[in-house]
């Protein structure tokens, strides 16, 4: 089965205030010494793996803020896949982009070298709440970038949204959606703010300075998200995920089925060859690992079939025609019911999931209270 080939590029002009994924801050040396780091990687995986295994359904790169790197570097990663890997039955190129870091000759760039999908971080239409976030943008320069995107060669472009950000009403939310879904968007991702602990705007909160969202009118937002998009042509297909038909992110669906995927980059997960695997976030290890000649994976641990039953049913709860029946049975030889019966009509007694034409799905209440259901199949 082709794979889906992740890239993790971990810089970025500025870490958000709300942010703890891995990622630092760009500079030249850093950058230089990752992009060698990353094309050793993707030597040696070109060395171990078959001619089948390096057959790519999809490639996504991300972040981190992948444009943040002059177009020189992005083409080397790009370049060097396609050396190393059989992209020929690829599917979808996304590259995931934030205002202020791509230009129109950037991202033709992009478009000529095969990038067929960009994903840009709008997250807010409000200035005020951009600053909150510690974006590096205002809400005309996000527009700008859907706009470039579109005259670069883009058809298939999406954004990410954020809502329940401090201070923020429904009635801004709602505003920004409407505004969001008239710039000729394929893909709307809406996702709810989560405080980590640790980040400046958990800091913040703490000292006084931000009041955090109502969880009433969070879950508020919600439900006007789905409404508002459903309105304007968008198909619900997975909790934070919208898309006008057809143009579903084909690389995330990979994760949400459950199937193989290979990570490059510091702090890269992979699902394959019955494993999962994890790179070390720190760049300095990574780069000695890679420089050694052998694979940065610090983390491996072989996935048993309880697990991979127990992860591809909740991943595949996620997505809003829910988890296939048959499939479930075919990829695992026994009924979803002979595994988690019990579990599941005490779900479906509460209101929280229900069959539907052959497949097991979370309720709309089921889509608010997910983590509950989920909980039960971990």
């Amino acid at each position: 089965m082709p794979v889906g080939l992740y890239v993790h590029v971990p810089f970025c002009l500025k870490k958000c205030d709300y942010c703890d994924f891995v990622s630092f801050t760009a500079h030249r040396d850093g950058i230089n010494q990752y992009l060698s780091s990353l094309a050793g990687e993707i030597s040696l995986y070109s060395d171990t793996l078959s001619g089948e295994e390096k057959q790519v359904a999809t490639l996504y790169i991300g972040g981190g803020t992948p444009t943040c790197l002059e177009t020189a570097g992005l083409a080397n990663i790009i370049e060097t896949i396609a050396l190393h890997f059989d992209l020929s039955a690829c599917g979808e190129i996304t590259v995931e982009a934030n205002p202020g870091t791509v230009g129109l000759e950037k991202l033709r760039t992009l478009r000529r070298l095969g990038v067929n999908r960009i994903s840009i971080g709008v997250q807010s239409c409000s200035d005020k709440h951009l600053r909150n976030l510690g974006r590096v943008h205002n809400f005309r320069e996000a527009v700008e970038a859907v706009t470039a995107a579109g005259e670069a060669g883009f058809e298939n472009i999406g954004v990410d949204l954020i809502y329940g950000l401090p201070g923020q009403t429904a009635g801004e939310w709602r505003e920004c959606l409407e505004t969001v879904s008239c710039l000729g968007l394929r893909h709307i991702s809406a996702y709810s703010l989560q405080i980590e602990q640790g980040t400046p705007i958990a800091g913040r909160i703490a000292a006084g300075e931000l009041n955090p969202c109502d969880e009433d009118v969070e879950a508020g937002m919600f439900s006007d998200t789905i409404k508002v998009l459903k309105d304007k042509g968008y198909r619900h297909y997975e909790i934070s995920n919208f898309a006008l038909p057809g143009r579903e992110c084909l690389h995330n669906q990979i994760y949400w089925r459950n199937q193989p995927y290979l990570g490059l980059g510091p702090a890269a997960h992979s699902y394959f060859r019955g494993a999962r695997y994890a790179n070390p976030s720190a760049l300095e290890e990574y780069n000695s690992a890679i420089a050694a000649g052998r694979p940065a994976f610090i983390d491996a641990q072989t996935v048993s079939p309880e697990t991979e039953m127990s992860e591809t049913v909740f991943l595949g709860l996620r997505l809003i025609e829910g988890l296939d029946l048959k499939g479930f049975s075919q990829r695992f030889g026994k009924k979803i019911e002979d595994v988690y019966g019990g579990r599941i009509r005490g779900l479906v007694r509460d209101g929280l999931l229900e069959y539907a034409g052959g497949f097991l799905r979370l309720t709309e209440r089921g889509m608010e209270l997910g983590n509950r259901v989920f909980s039960e199949f971990v």
